[in-house]
């Protein structure tokens, strides 16, 4: 693996001095794969709000759905797009652990991640697939494209939008993504969206100071506008709701405190 602490650049790409979301993010979880830019934007991050909860809550919602949809929906085919840095239970480990045939689309075009992918892939189970294609998800059709070079398109697939639909050009420009993505899946696939909501002012400060660290914008959207990525399609419950509180694991029932910036769901396609 590639360790951004060295000041060492993988390949052109890679700018250290220009925070990025997916090194910030797992700097915020712990990791080690950062850059001094990403560190000083997320300090600075946490001097306003507690993003470190958040990161490390997003991926236990992600934990619980992909084990949801192989474990009680059957599903089979992953299509993981913006799936940031590799860190602890990814989507593959996940699947694999229960369905070890599983396949794993995922879908970046950070050149961080990409180098991390290429380390990634010796450690996926042999009876399955494990894949990724560099691609930025403005262009949905490169990624279907590559997609079907290992997903069955007429077979089930579980696509996930996990905390990156905000860093969207518009709105408009992310139901146009999801929508042209979830057009091209077969009846019974599934949708799992995780995108931060506009409902804490402090938060949304938050992200316009990072704005302004030049790194690509994150707005957070109305509910609504969450809501709206799953127009057509039959929920999951509990619905649209808090990330903490979709199917939280047993023994932590009762103790769960509810993350009100950030909302996720999981429906079904027709």
């Amino acid at each position: 693996m590639v360790d951004a602490r060295d000041e060492q650049e993988p390949n052109h790409r890679i700018r250290s001095d220009i925070p990025g979301a997916a090194r910030i993010w797992n700097y915020w979880m712990g990791g080690k794969d950062n850059y001094q830019a990403d560190r000083d934007a997320g300090d600075a991050s946490l001097q306003l709000f507690d993003m470190a909860t958040v990161a490390k809550q997003s991926r236990e919602f992600l934990i619980r759905v992909v084990r949801f949809l192989a474990a009680d929906a059957g599903i089979r085919q992953f299509l993981d797009i913006g799936t940031g840095l590799p860190t602890m239970q990814n989507t593959h480990e996940i699947a694999q652990s229960i369905a070890p045939e599983s396949r794993i689309v995922y879908v970046d075009n950070d050149p961080i991640v990409l180098a991390h992918a290429r380390a990634l892939l010796v450690n996926t189970r042999p009876e399955g697939v494990t894949t990724y294609v560099d691609a930025d998800y403005h262009d949905p059709d490169l990624i279907l494209a590559e997609a079907r070079k290992v997903l069955d398109f007429d077979e089930p697939i579980g696509v996930l939008f996990m905390g990156v639909l905000g860093h969207a050009r518009s709105f408009e420009a992310a139901r146009s993504i999801v929508a042209r993505v979830m057009d091209a899946v077969p009846s019974g696939s599934y949708l799992a969206v995780n995108d931060s909501n506009d409902l804490n002012p402090d938060f949304v400060a938050l992200c316009e100071n990072y704005k302004a660290t030049g790194a690509v914008p994150y707005v957070p959207q109305p509910i609504e506008h969450i809501r709206s990525y799953f127009a057509g399609m039959e929920m999951v419950d509990p619905g649209l709701v808090s990330i903490t509180r979709w199917r939280p694991d047993a023994t932590d029932i009762g103790t769960v405190v509810t993350l009100e910036e950030t909302t996720g769901g999981v429906a079904r396609k027709p």
